[in-house]
């Protein structure tokens, strides 16, 4: 038996990339580079809301995939200026403070889209046996 699943969001940017919100393999999930898109297209304004909305995104995607955020091991934030990290990072720590997964905040010169400030990865690890 295959146990590898792709989880979709709904993206455009799916079918056209050829790639999955979230991909599940047996006891591990990877959620894919997560913009901060609102149903409808748009995005919020500022880095923190922003921020907000990808991890919503994350979470959705990981609970489709048979976890939760207390399962994630390890997330990436892009952000396009330094001057976001503190907003940024403080909605990580309010998310995924009690998580403290290994984490990674990189400046990158921009994202797909000029009015993303943000864009954040997340990988997770179900308990033993799979069990969410």
């Amino acid at each position: 038996m295959d146990d590898r699943r792709h989880i979709s969001s709904g993206s455009p940017f799916e079918a056209g990339i050829g790639f999955s919100r979230a991909r599940r393999v047996g006891d591990r999930v990877v959620v894919a580079g997560t913009a901060p898109v609102l149903p409808g297209g748009g995005c919020p304004v500022g880095a923190g809301p922003q921020a907000r909305r990808c991890l919503e995104i994350i979470e959705q995607a990981l609970s489709e995939a048979g976890a939760r955020l207390d399962h994630v091991v390890r997330t990436r934030m892009y952000l396009t200026s330094a001057d976001d990290a503190g907003a940024v990072g403080a909605v990580h720590a309010e998310v995924l403070g009690q998580v403290r997964p290994a984490s990674t905040m990189v400046v990158v010169a921009a994202l797909l889209d000029p009015a993303w400030k943000v864009e954040i990865e997340a990988e997770a690890v179900l308990p033993a046996g799979g069990a969410s």
